[in-house]
């Protein structure tokens, strides 16, 4: 069964075809990648199927519904989840609070006008901290719960996005660039960690460069060049593919 379907998609900027009639499947509960040369449309892609971008035509379906003109909190609420090549973290806030903000649809959808008393809303709030807190857990970020996020290192950020993630209850997870500035100790823990949400059914999507990661951890590889599809299939498929080498300039992925 296909959780997220890309249809004929095309987005241009001025005379730039950034995305040019892509179309693929991702089927629930897999793990896939999207793969590329920098300038390839892969980050743009994302952003289409996200709602930061509209398309200038094509589709994007998640679990047989369309997506096209839903703005992207309402994409979130009907289970997307994405992080960021560079972490977006407000640290103004704790770490914990962080992951916290990725609830608010749920929370939102609870203060009914008789839920809006100061019980119900510091119990709804506990409630979302321990979540977050637990989440937190998950992807191996306890010892950081109470932190600023200004003092955990790098690593620990592209965590902390994707337990924000995570808050949401996302059925399909986009994770751009997760490995990038990561040393292999953090790589091998990721790595565990996508395998891990694989495994409790979330559906994940990472945009990546790193190719042992990608060889390792992927069921299904789309590769992009020139905002077109270039090909797809399994890990093996495409990293023999001679096209595919030929986009990396020579050398075998």
């Amino acid at each position: 069964m296909s959780d997220l379907q890309v249809v004929s998609l095309c987005k241009v900027f001025g005379g730039l075809r950034a995305t040019d009639d892509v179309s693929f499947a991702i089927e629930a509960g897999t793990v896939n990648s999207i793969i590329g040369p920098n300038g390839a449309g892969k980050t743009t892609l994302l952003n289409l199927i996200t709602g930061i971008y509209e398309p200038c035509s094509g589709d994007v379906r998640l679990g047989g519904r369309s997506l096209i003109g839903k703005p992207t909190h309402t994409r979130v609420g009907l289970g997307l989840g994405r992080t960021f090549q560079t972490p977006q973290i407000c640290y103004n806030m704790s770490a914990v609070e962080n992951v916290m903000l990725g609830s608010h649809l749920q929370l939102d959808s609870r203060l009914t006008p008789a839920a809006l008393r100061r019980r119900s809303i510091v119990a709804a709030d506990r409630e979302c901290r321990q979540r977050a807190a637990y989440l937190m857990a998950y992807v191996g970020l306890d010892r950081y719960i109470g932190e600023n996020p200004g003092a955990m290192p790098y690593g620990a950020l592209k965590r902390l996005e994707i337990a924000r993630a995570l808050a949401g209850s996302p059925k399909l997870i986009l994770l751009d660039e997760p490995a990038a500035g990561l040393g292999a100790p953090e790589k091998a823990d990721l790595s565990e960690l996508i395998a891990k949400l694989s495994a409790s059914g979330v559906t994940t999507v990472l945009v990546e460069h790193d190719m042992k990661l990608v060889m390792s951890v992927s069921r299904h590889i789309v590769v992009l060049n020139y905002g077109k599809k270039l090909a797809e299939g399994a890990p093996e498929a495409v990293r023999d593919n001679p096209e595919v080498v030929a986009a990396y300039l020579g050398r075998a992925v």
